[in-house]
């Protein structure tokens, strides 16, 4: 095996604070050879579906990337901007945003590398740019508040097949997740109370988290219990009474059971029941996507509006908020004060 070597210009310095910043991912186009390029690498991930790969490959190669990616495409293009897709924007403001807000909290240089789980920029690339930077302190932040193995471990494994490929590997924090931050709450419970001043109080606030099999949660994946977590810690900070708020899932695929409540079928059976008006956040997504712009903006609203609802209203994503930030960067710290001494830690704070 080759091993890449980093370039240091000093053997005694640890570098700066590095900084990995990864999201799920996005096709590199809405084109449909774009998109069935990264769907076929997302799907293929046997921590996403944990289907025995000499069943699961001939499904996936031979039925559904036949046809889902041109769904998907026409999905894409919908929410696709002159500046690539919303995720890829929104992320780069957030890796730009932390890293300024590191260094403004420290008083010393960080480097903030994004990447992405599948497609581009990748996490070997963005492993590549903070060697290059001679980082030797490196903190990983999945940005998934709510651990899952589809989700955070599967991060965790790109991550440490690229570095065994390292012959230096550096000091390495792994965070695991942050449902139950604080600045992550407040930063949740801010942008609802903005919301509410521009919108007005709905009559029930829906808690939408993306959604994994029932079998994955039977097998000990505590994702939906993290969900809860959050869900709880976030309508406490709001003020929330019973039944004015309530927790779902969305985002299902195939025909298996999947953790419930489904957000579609909360949505139908509210406005069937004579709920007027509702809100839709969705905590567990920390950048505005395909999922929310395009499945919780739109399809479910139609479905909400059909039922015999009359005002919804989709709560934006934190994506690059101060508050947010600032959320990151306090939870980047606290998991960079158990290094050893050097640059980039508040002064004072070094352990």
């Amino acid at each position: 095996m080759a091993y890449k070597n980093p370039p240091l210009t000093d053997e005694d310095s640890p570098g700066p604070l590095g900084v990995l910043l990864v999201n799920l991912g996005t096709p590199d186009s809405p084109s449909v050879p774009d998109v069935r390029r990264y769907l076929a690498e997302f799907l293929s991930d046997p921590r996403v579906v944990e289907t025995p790969r000499w069943l699961w490959r001939p499904i996936l190669h031979g039925i559904i990337l036949r046809t889902r990616p041109r769904r998907s495409a026409a999905a894409y293009a919908k929410v696709w901007t002159g500046e690539g897709s919303p995720l890829m924007r929104i992320s780069r403001a957030q890796a730009e945003g932390l890293q300024q807000a590191l260094e403004a909290r420290t008083g010393q240089p960080v480097t903030v590398a994004l990447a992405m789980r599948y497609g581009n920029p990748s996490v070997g690339a963005g492993l590549d740019q903070l060697r290059r930077a001679s980082v030797r302190r490196l903190i990983v932040l999945p940005l998934y508040p709510q651990y899952s193995a589809a989700t955070t471990a599967s991060t965790f494994d790109a991550v440490t097949t690229e570095l065994q490929r390292w012959r230096r590997i550096p000091e390495l924090r792994f965070i695991n997740h942050y449902q139950d931050d604080p600045g992550y709450i407040h930063a949740l419970a801010g942008g609802i109370r903005a919301a509410w001043n521009e919108e007005g109080r709905p009559e029930r606030l829906l808690m939408s988290f993306h959604g994994i099999p029932r079998d994955y949660a039977d097998k000990g994946d505590p994702y939906p219990d993290e969900c809860h977590t959050t869900a709880t810690l976030l309508a406490a900070e709001l003020g929330l009474e019973k039944g004015r708020w309530a927790l779902s899932f969305q985002s299902r695929m195939g025909r298996r059971e999947w953790v419930k409540p489904y957000t579609d079928e909360t949505l139908k059976a509210w406005g069937r029941e004579g709920v007027k008006s509702v809100q839709v956040v969705c905590p567990g997504f920390p950048a505005d996507c395909l999922e929310t712009l395009e499945e919780i903006a739109v399809e479910n609203r139609d479905y909400f509006l059909a039922a015999g609802g009359e005002a919804y209203h989709y709560i934006p994503a934190l994506n690059d908020a101060p508050a947010h930030l600032e959320a990151l960067a306090e939870l980047v710290l606290r998991h960079a004060r158990s290094f050893t001494p050097g640059p980039g830690l508040p002064a004072g704070e070094e352990e």
